[in-house]
């Protein structure tokens, strides 16, 4: 039942929809003039422009990780001193995600000067281009572009061009699987750039790529100066000035298809389920020769060797991922359960250093044990543990090698039962979500899952088998 003030807004909404005519023939005494049509077009644009702008803001959450909400990365600016003509900074790059990580070629991190500041020296890191300076005739400076690119600098390079942190060739472990090198660091000499902190002007348009354009940076902020121990930690210096610099994380921006797909097996169905057909992109060697390789073809090993190092070259199947994790529930005891999980790379290109999965089943909170993987919980939502972070035991399996006979990692988890919850039925023994290197992996549908025997099609026979049964012994006993 609606109530009074509701049948009155219906009414009225009925009304402000009905012919001006009627309207006037009913004794309303509502007329539409021109004036208020134009009014109702106005309106009804705002109303669309609203919407657009709504569906804008929107798309910009694409960035949010609901795995990982206070994950990003943080770019830190610390003037330590002045010099005649600028200061001298160290920049230091904090990767405060829990289980993304930058890997090799690298980061490179990208900025506009904000007057006509010029890069005289660095250490640790040096720029890719060092631009127009033939307006300087006696030193010339290291970079004297408007917009510098800096990359770190390769392990092996000479100590007196060294700071701490740096010299890693771009590559940041992630904060849950390695804090002690989830940073890196470089030292730069800026000049023309003023020597107070009133005449210094921040940076704009910082751009971090690491490798690709996953990362969306915000503008530089001004906040209390740093300040560093010393070695007996008796004393305490500081920065003359700090600023910093937030990036986020967008699987979107960094990659516009998906790397990475799951198929799924148990021991009590016969059925493989695959990863779904052109998770990755589909095979197109009709227009695009080259877009994968064959496995078995005789030009394999040409063809690797004249591709690009950065651009991924898969073998050529159905779902063209260059990662498939496959999870197998293996086996069903009294009290526990266990599954094997398989990661294959399908990349002639590319080897995974420091690979890791991010799993989410609602049984991790009794997992028992991980046989050759590295286990960490996930607990975004702090009460709830069904997230895991699984990754490589160092000098064993933290390397997932290029496409071949060793282009695999695995491992079992044994799981332990919990009465309340625990079940085979539904898909329910099989992951909600995987991750790979920070990439959300397509799985195949729900209703494609490996399912129970149909215990319904067992009943209906045994109902049958009974009745048979039934009218042989009435038979043998002559009652009919």
């Amino acid at each position: 039942m609606c109530s009074r003030a509701e049948h009155r807004h219906s009414r009225s909404l009925e009304r402000s929809y009905r012919d001006p005519k009627q309207e006037q023939e009913e004794g309303m005494g509502f007329c539409f003039s021109p004036a208020s049509r134009s009014v109702s077009m106005l309106s009804n644009t705002s109303v669309l422009l609203v919407l657009l702008l709504s569906c804008t803001f929107f798309a910009s959450t694409e960035s949010y990780d609901p795995l990982d909400p206070n994950g990003n990365i943080t770019i830190r600016w610390d003037v330590m001193s002045w010099t005649p003509d600028g200061y001298v900074a160290v920049v230091t790059i904090f990767n405060f995600q829990q289980y993304r990580h930058i890997q090799a070629p690298g980061w490179s991190l990208g900025w506009t000067w904000a007057k006509k500041e010029v890069i005289w020296t660095m250490l640790g890191g040096q720029a890719t281009e060092q631009g127009d300076c033939s307006r300087y005739k006696g030193n010339v400076p290291h970079c004297c572009k408007k917009n510098p690119t800096v990359v770190d600098l390769l392990p092996g390079t000479p100590y007196n061009q060294q700071i701490a942190n740096c010299c890693k060739g771009g590559v940041i472990s992630s904060w849950l699987q390695d804090p002690a090198n989830a940073a890196s660091a470089f030292q730069l000499s800026v000049g023309a750039s003023g020597t107070t902190n009133k005449t210094v002007r921040l940076p704009k348009n910082f751009t971090l790529k690491a490798p690709g354009p996953g990362y969306t940076c915000g503008p530089a902020k001004i906040v209390k100066p740093t300040k560093f121990p010393t070695a007996d930690k008796r004393r305490f210096t500081q920065a003359q000035m700090t600023w910093n610099v937030t990036c986020a994380y967008s699987q979107f921006l960094a990659q516009k298809t998906p790397t990475c797909c799951v198929s799924l097996s148990s021991f009590y169905n016969d059925t493989v389920v695959s990863c779904p057909t052109c998770a990755c992109g589909c095979q197109n060697n009709a227009t695009q020769p080259g877009s994968c390789v064959e496995p078995n073809s005789p030009y394999l090993a040409s063809v690797v060797s004249n591709a690009g190092t950065n651009s991924p070259l898969v073998q050529c199947t159905s779902h063209m991922c260059p990662i498939r994790v496959h999870w197998h529930v293996k086996l069903n005891y009294k009290e526990y359960w266990r599954v094997k999980i398989t990661i294959t790379n399908f990349n002639y290109n590319m080897n995974y250093s420091q690979w890791n999965l991010v799993v989410q089943h609602p049984n991790f909170d009794n997992l028992t044990q991980s046989f050759s993987f590295n286990y960490k919980p996930l607990t975004p939502y702090a009460a709830i543990n069904d997230t895991a972070m699984l990754y490589g035991i160092k000098f064993y399996n933290d390397l997932l090698m290029e496409d071949g006979p060793s282009g695999n990692v695995q491992s079992e988890l044994l799981f332990r039962k919990d009465a309340s919850t625990f079940t085979f039925d539904k898909g329910w023994a099989f992951p909600r979500r995987i991750y790979f290197n920070g990439d959300n992996c397509v799985m195949p549908p729900p209703d494609a899952y490996p399912s129970l025997p149909n215990a319904s099609i067992r009943w209906g026979v045994s109902r049958f088998s009974i009745a048979v049964i039934l009218l042989v012994l009435l038979l043998h006993l002559g009652l009919f």
